[in-house]
């Protein structure tokens, strides 16, 4: 249940929860000097990042335009964009909140409010943060997909991230992209690491345990079979704080279990209870903390089954969500966030705990806009340092864009396009297929294309490319497997990606009809209709189940955008959608959208 402030505040009987939205908040525009200006509250302070992939820099990232929710998320956060996202929060359309928050008018928005994120300006607004909660009394979490995203990720094995998180002062983390380094690689970061990794769903296999290859590692129980530590407990603010790990439950199958072998994972409900339960028998927490990788639907649903949680800090679907959804469970309330990706947000939840119970609260998810953030020196210098010695190689110019190149939503991206239509090319290939991954950042008309953003794009410790031949029957079914993941009205059964992306090939999508009817008129950019037994020449990358054999994907667009020179989209294969008329999750869509 996600819950508008009148609501919230009849609901939750608190007279101070009026705070949870203030007037000067949402109600008008500010000026940008006031953005950071938090009246303080409570008696401890979480602050939570989540996805930031790897971005040491300041980026652009635009919000989507289409994030379609389906069954009971028909209409509630995240799946609302664009004005419909603006109505819901009271956000006044045009102000810097807007373009923080939504698509809408990205370009004029950006040139505007200029680049956001950069570690080292989330290291300025985190050391003002914490400053203002005063000394002990703030914890600073991250919700994973953190050493994965960038160039200089992929070359240090997600070691530049580490050490960014270290100077960051992050105290607590768990994962989902970290687990697709080599669990050699996982177990040294981690040691690496000078906050502590949590993860109460990961367990070794039984046939591994025999002679487990980690059985040093302090976060392993022999016991119990966990991999890592299930669970931290801080003291801060007076108050004795547990944060519960739930890394990423479909690591294994959204990604190659051939790099981490003896981990399983899983959404894990009744484990989750039981360490609850048994977190608040023997530790006697007065707050329970749930840091998520979960994706934010699958939160909810968590949040209306698992009862003695008191705060869900959600992340992996990459959804900046401006206020908590307050979800009702058997035993009270559990509130649920989620804090957007690429560096762009810091969440602030104000917590009051007296006598060992949550009375109230205060949340802001704050935009970073690097602007009006001074970037910490001493983080600037050790990012400097880490890209030094791929500083040529990142900053070769491949291209200029005269479109606005971005990935996120549910169907095919600009720059999605453009990796499509590289393989095709290249590979002289009829179909392309790209997976539908959240992160990637934002490249402005008139821009460079760089090899940094190539790599902030497809950069994956299984880049791979392929070309082979593929049944139409094939594509048919991978489309399908994919859609349902994503539409799938059972949140437990989706795994927070997005779409397939497609080159070469139009469909039409009906995303509330059943599994295998989804994906309809199937054609070639011809107009060609796709023969379920015909062949057909298929370029692709990101292969899960074993290594593809052709070059990395960031070499395969490279090349491409060398050639082009000059990026104009003269096709974006997007598909014509059914059934989603009216719903508040798409906006501005440049496919077409019919009712049946």
């Amino acid at each position: 249940m996600s819950i508008s402030r009148r609501d919230f505040i009849r609901l939750m009987g608190l007279a101070g929860a009026a705070g949870m939205f203030p007037t000067s908040v949402f109600a008008a525009k500010r000026v940008p000097s006031d953005l950071y200006e938090i009246p303080t509250f409570g008696n401890l302070r979480l602050l939570h990042i989540t996805d930031t992939h790897a971005q040491l820099n300041p980026v652009h990232f635009r919000e989507p335009n289409v994030n379609i929710g389906v069954g009971s998320a028909l209409g509630k956060p995240p799946h609302l964009v664009g004005q419909a996202l603006l109505k819901h929060f009271d956000i006044v359309p045009g102000s810097i909140e807007a373009h923080a928050f939504t698509y809408l008018d990205y370009v004029k928005g950006a040139e505007q409010f200029g680049s956001v994120g950069g570690f080292a300006h989330i290291k300025t607004l985190v050391d003002r943060l914490r400053a203002q909660a005063g000394e002990g009394n703030s914890l600073l979490l991250d919700g994973g997909d953190t050493w994965q995203g960038s160039g200089t990720a992929y070359w240090t094995r997600g070691m530049d991230m580490v050490g960014a998180c270290n100077l960051l002062g992050v105290d607590v983390m768990t994962g989902h992209w970290e687990f697709t380094y080599r669990d050699t690689e996982v177990i040294r970061n981690i040691e690496a690491f000078k906050g502590e990794f949590v993860a109460q769903n990961v367990k070794v296999r039984e046939e591994a345990l025999f002679d487990y290859r980690f059985e040093d590692f302090a976060g392993f129980d022999e016991d119990q079979g966990l991999a890592f530590k299930p669970y931290s407990i801080k003291e801060v603010g007076g108050v004795k704080v547990a944060i519960i790990g739930q890394a990423f439950p479909y690591t294994p199958i959204a990604n190659p279990q051939r790099f981490i072998p003896d981990w399983t994972f899983g959404i894990q409900d009744a484990r989750m209870q039981e360490i609850v339960d048994q977190v608040r028998e023997e530790e006697k927490p007065a707050l329970v903390v749930v840091l998520s990788h979960n994706g934010m639907d699958v939160d909810l649903k968590m949040a209306s089954r698992v009862t003695g949680i008191d705060v869900i800090l959600g992340g992996h679907t990459h959804d900046g969500i401006p206020a908590p959804s307050v979800i009702e469970n058997p035993a009270g309330k559990t509130l649920v966030t989620n804090a957007g990706s690429n560096g762009k947000f810091v969440g602030v939840m104000d917590l009051d705990v007296k006598d060992g119970t949550l009375r109230d609260f205060r949340y802001r998810l704050l935009p970073v806009f690097s602007n009006l953030l001074k970037p910490d020196q001493a983080m600037t210098d050790y990012i400097a340092g880490v890209r030094a010695p791929y500083k040529d190689r990142l900053e070769e110019k491949l291209a200029t864009t005269d479109e606005l190149l971005y990935r996120r939503g549910n169907f095919n991206g600009t720059f999605d396009q453009v990796i499509c239509d590289a393989l095709c090319k290249v590979h002289d290939a009829q179909i392309s297929l790209s997976p539908g991954f959240r992160w990637g950042t934002t490249i402005l008309p008139g821009q460079a294309i760089t090899m940094d953003n190539v790599m902030d794009q497809t950069c994956i410790t299984y880049p791979e490319t392929y070309r082979r031949e593929m049944s139409g029957a094939d594509i048919k079914l991978i489309l399908e497997d994919v859609c349902d993941n994503l539409f799938n009205p059972d949140p437990y059964v989706q795994q927070g990606g997005d779409m397939v992306r497609l080159g070469g090939l139009d469909y039409v999508c009906d995303p509330l009809a059943a599994m295998g009817e989804r994906i309809q008129d199937m054609t070639l950019d011809d107009g060609t209709r796709i023969e379920a037994d015909k062949q057909y020449v298929v370029a692709g990358w990101a292969t899960v189940g074993s290594q593809s054999p052709g070059e990395p994907i960031w070499e395969t667009v490279a090349t491409y955008l060398r050639d082009v020179k000059t990026v104009k989209i003269a096709r974006l294969n997007t598909p014509k959608l059914k059934s989603v008329e009216g719903n508040p999750g798409i906006a501005g869509y440049r496919g077409a959208v019919s009712s049946a």
